[in-house]
């Protein structure tokens, strides 16, 4: 990603100790830290954060630059079960780095740690955990004893998040935390609720929903995934020891009644077929257009069954007939309402067959039983083949269970009103999604949602507050009545208005079903603040500014927290939405604990051996077969294990990829480059306390501090204009700009160019006469370059802080003695963020412009140099150029010299009318190597003897036969028919520019291969 050169080894001794802090005593300073003191100094930041508690909205108020704006936003919350993975990290990572740059602006700052209690998933662990410890399933406790377990599990591990979130250094508000199952909150989710019911939105009905057996619970339409399969496969499902084949497509016949005749259905679930109550043909389809309103008999339950025709069916699919299933099939299950249709059960919820199917199949598991029914058809003569088949399988996301639709009466969210209102306020504009080609994934599906089913059949959760009336008159108990209530007093006292009954004549029994984990967690950004009271936290913090989460989340969360944040609150739960892509691993897929690619932030943090991350899997749940494929992967990925790398530098990688663009493919080398970052800081740091300790005037203040030469004016220019690139792309949240051009300033421009400049000014080493013959002049100079040196140091630790917050508060801390005024704040993190508007008089854009030449002649200096093998000889070099671009390098004369180690630097300008002073009459002498800049500057380098003239001669020669194809491509551009219309004039002028610079560098090679080749004669004939 980055080149990982260090910065050049400082020259000078660090005579003093640095300190620390002033009210600690010197001690040495460390240049590149060890790993464990990386560590060591990263612990210290936290404890220091956390002891000061300067992350609360509160303490924001009392910065000196404090501005009137608030910036809230809440993290979304982590499922309690589990651990955070890079993905996660990535999420927290910029998170942070938004809630650190608007507190060092001053905001109003609040970002809310919280935690989701995770219905299916949190029973599941416990579930396991005691069948493991106690040989018993949760069927052997009874709710209260189930839900004691939980909680102590709950206690035992629910930490393990936060501790990861504080490692990963997130600024959060922790005296705010909150759990999903916290008293306050399950309180917010039953007004959540009640409040839906007297709206009538939400509803019970009989439908059919997504039911996963292995989990016994039905899940909403979203946590449903897809497999394609493509002809006959074989795969696992939870519960049955060997693997059940899909894909294939089974055909039998129904007899028609009172006729020799038959209807042949196709189908890929035959074990469905005793809850036929239907065959269903196309109206218009010539083969079955003499069965229309004729009658077939089941073979098992010897039932006559309806021949209907409806113009859903396909007549090119199988035989062109279907059975109808209704309570098994969701298009059956519309059929069915549009014909007056039956709908028995045949599948139970734990996925056995129902007695409906008569004795030979009750309880059989519904996959063995097709195997059964396909024998049984045969039997009777009825079974007509099967064939390879293309198929969708629903797979539910928790289990990996194959979905069966089941008929259940069950609570829902009635979505089309207020999914039309969320479409509205994106077109509107009051609510902004980044980046904007999600808003047409948000408008098309929000309008074609379905009705939210928010029932699940387990103990661990939000019970649902709804309770069934049983009143003493009503014997049939076809009829279900309900209730809901904030609590059951309420409840009783709302079914004895409605039924006009004493309220202690009435029996209640409260659903045992919870609530939809989603249905939570969509409550979050208002709950967190304390609704449904008013409080001063809701009142000032809500709506949220932002909501940063993972666009895989769009459905399951974001919409939702919308749709109930406008109907409980009255307005958007969030300003703006910004989504950040997927993090894949170095291949590109997705993270998978199978796959054996799920990394631990703490693990790329701390780094581990191979041996642990084999044993992590081996602790965690996979799958006997899953679990050796996941211990391979990482032999091959991790030999060695993950080497260690620090909160600081993973961050910084996390936030260096475009969060808006395609799916992140992060590999560790990436972070290892960070992490060479991070030791190129520290060795910057080292330089600059050193310069600082030798120093005895006082650094001037920013505002004091005026850049002397050309150098100072580039180095302050470029410090002012990445201030301005980090404003615009923070405000854009484009954090990969910030970071590249923060990067970019500290590596290229001040260590690579500034610092190597400055070793000589400061080390009393300049070369120019006319320095050192006064004193007075070298005394100002170093003063002013020590106070730029400092001030860009000290600013661009700030600049990095967000995304780098214990590496850059640790170098920052030790260049404070050496600040020139007091501190109101003794932390970095809060400190002003730097603005371009204070550093106006830093700004110089001719200079920046014209470095740019200076730099392609360094650039190429350097090149010749390297191909001549020169180490430390410092030749004359001669530059014949244009009269603007000698008054560049006259300007920049003693950074040309320093920085390609030449001993003097001649011009000389073919063009120039008059004589101009410090440029020369007369062109460079012969045999000089020669690099071409552009087709205006060439650069000749004088060297005397000791070089390889075989090895320079093969060097051109290679380089000649690079840039011939290069010219050729060139010329066939412009000498393309119809160039000179179709191409702008400024391309085309470019292309011309171009094509004049390689021909120039052509001969120039060319003259140099003569040049060496007369050479290489006369030293042969010597």
């Amino acid at each position: 990603m980055w080149s990982t050169s260090h910065c050049p080894r400082a020259r000078l001794v660090v005579k003093t100790a640095t300190k620390l802090w002033s009210s600690k005593p010197p001690e040495p300073f460390c240049p590149v830290p060890s790993a464990q003191l990386r560590s060591q100094a990263e612990k210290h930041r936290r404890r220091r954060e956390r002891e000061k508690t300067i992350l609360s909205a509160q303490h924001n108020e009392r910065l000196s630059h404090s501005v009137d704006q608030t910036f809230s936003l809440c993290i979304p919350p982590p499922n309690v079960t589990g651990t955070l993975h890079l993905g996660h990290a990535l999420t927290v990572a910029v998170q942070d780095a938004l809630v650190r740059w608007r507190r060092m602006q001053g905001y109003r700052v609040l970002w809310v740690p919280g935690c989701d209690h995770a219905g299916i998933a949190t029973q599941t662990v416990v579930e396991r955990r005691l069948l493991r410890e106690t040989g018993k399933c949760r069927q052997d406790f009874n709710r209260e004893e189930f839900l004691q377990e939980v909680w102590k599990w709950k206690n035992e591990k629910g930490e393990e998040i936060y501790h990861q979130l504080r490692r990963l250094g997130a600024s959060l508000d922790w005296s705010r935390a909150c759990f999903t199952m916290d008293p306050g909150f399950s309180r917010a989710v039953t007004e959540a609720f009640v409040t839906l019911c007297d709206s009538d939105l939400i509803y019970r009905s009989e439908n059919l929903v997504n039911w996963s057996c292995a989990l016994q619970s039905a899940i909403s339409d979203i946590e449903v995934e897809t497999k394609d399969v493509s002809g006959p496969t074989m795969m696992s499902v939870p519960g049955y020891e060997n693997k059940v084949e899909f894909g294939n497509m089974f055909t039998f016949a129904y007899t028609v009644e009172g006729c020799d005749s038959e209807v042949p259905v196709s189908t890929t679930r035959p074990e469905t077929m005793l809850g036929d109550v239907a065959v269903a043909v196309h109206p218009d389809d010539p083969r079955y257009q003499a069965f229309h309103g004729q009658w077939c008999r089941h073979p098992f339950t010897n039932r006559l069954i309806p021949i209907i025709t409806d113009t859903i069916v396909d007549m090119e699919l199988g035989t062109g007939a279907v059975k109808v299933t209704p309570a098994h099939d969701f298009i059956d299950f519309h059929l069915s309402q549009r014909h007056s249709l039956l709908r028995p059960s045949v599948i139970r919820g734990d996925g056995t067959m129902e007695p409906l199917c008569g004795q030979w199949l009750e309880g059989v598991k519904r996959f063995d039983a097709r195997q059964l029914v396909v024998n049984a058809l045969a039997e009777k003569k009825l079974f007509r083949g099967k064939k390879n088949h293309t198929m969708i399988l629903p797979i539910c996301s928790r289990s990996g269970d194959i979905i069966e639709p089941l008929l259940k009466k069950q609570w829902f969210v009635r979505c089309d009103t207020m999914a039309l209102k969320a479409i509205q306020a994106v077109e509107d504009g009051q609510l902004e999604i980044i980046p904007s080609h999600y808003t047409k994934t948000w408008a098309n599906w929000l309008s074609s949602i379905s009705d939210w089913c928010i029932s699940r059949q387990l103990w661990w959760g939000h019970q649902i507050p709804a309770y069934q009336v049983e009143l003493p008159s009503l014997t049939t108990k076809e009829e279900e009545l309900w209730v809901w209530g904030k609590s059951e007093k309420e409840a009783r006292q709302r079914a004895a208005v409605k039924y006009g009954l004493n309220p202690d004549d009435i029996s209640l029994r409260q659903d045992p079903d919870v609530l939809d984990t989603w249905f939570s967690s969509a409550l979050f950004p208002f709950t967190m603040l304390g609704w449904p009271e008013k409080s001063s936290d809701f009142l000032r913090f809500y709506p949220n500014s932002v909501l940063e989460t993972g666009s895989d989340l769009i459905f399951f969360w974001v919409a939702r927290m919308v749709m109930l944040g406008s109907e409980l609150t009255g307005q958007l739960p969030f300003r703006q939405v910004l989504f950040h892509s997927l993090v894949r691993d170095k291949y590109g897929r997705k993270m998978s604990k199978s796959l054996g690619n799920v990394i631990d932030p703490l693990d790329v943090i701390h780094g581990v051996s191979l041996k642990r991350l084999q044993e992590k899997v081996k602790e965690g749940n996979l799958d006997p077969r899953e679990q050796l494929v996941a211990l391979e992967a990482q032999r091959k990925d991790y030999p060695n294990g993950i080497p260690q790398c620090g909160t600081d530098a993973l961050r910084f990688a996390l936030c260096s990829h475009k969060i808006q663009g395609e799916d992140i493919s992060l590999s560790l080398s990436q972070v290892l480059g960070c992490r060479h970052f991070c030791n190129k800081m520290w060795q910057t740091l080292r330089f600059t306390l050193g310069v600082l300790n030798d120093n005895t005037t006082p650094v001037r203040t920013l505002e004091e501090t005026t850049p002397l030469n050309s150098m100072e004016r580039w180095i302050c220019s470029r410090l002012y204009s990445t201030i301005v690139q980090c404003e615009q792309a923070f405000e854009a949240y484009e954090l990969h700009i910030v970071t590249s051009a923060l990067y970019s300033f500290w590596v290229h421009n001040l260590c690579d160019v500034y610092m190597e400049y400055v070793k000589p000014v400061l080390l009393k080493q300049n070369d120019r006469p006319e320095v050192l013959s006064n004193k007075d002049h070298i005394s100002n100079l170093k003063q002013a370059t020590i106070s730029v040196l400092y001030h860009c140091t000290s600013l661009s630790l700030a600049l990095l802080s967000p995304f780098m917050p214990f590496i850059t508060e640790e170098l920052w801390q030790r260049l404070q003695p050496f600040r020139p005024e007091a501190l109101a704040q003794t932390s970095l993190c809060l400190q002003p963020y730097p603005r371009s508007a204070h550093l106006a008089h830093w700004y110089f854009p001719e200079e920046e412009k014209d470095f740019l030449l200076v730099q392609d002649v360094i650039r190429i200096t350097r090149s010749l140099r390297a191909q001549c093998g020169l180490t430390k000889e410092k030749p004359v070099m001669w530059v014949v150029c244009s009269p603007s671009q000698a008054q560049t390098l006259l300007r920049f004369g003693s950074a040309v010299r320093t920085l390609s180690r030449i001993s003097s630097l001649q011009i000389y300008c073919p063009d120039q009318a008059g004589p101009l002073p410090s440029l020369h009459s007369t062109p460079p002498p012969t045999g000089c190597f020669i690099g071409v800049v552009d087709n205006t500057c060439q650069l000749h380098l004088h060297i005397q003897s000791g070089i390889d003239i075989d090895k320079l001669i093969r060097h051109l020669s290679q380089r000649r036969d690079k840039l011939l194809p290069k010219l050729e491509e060139n010329l066939c551009r412009l000498q393309f028919p119809n160039s000179l219309t179709k191409t702008p004039a400024q391309i085309r002028q470019q292309m011309e520019s171009r094509v004049s610079a390689l021909k120039k560098e052509l001969k120039s090679i060319e003259d140099q291969i003569k040049v060496l080749q007369e050479k290489q004669s006369m030293d042969n004939c010597s």
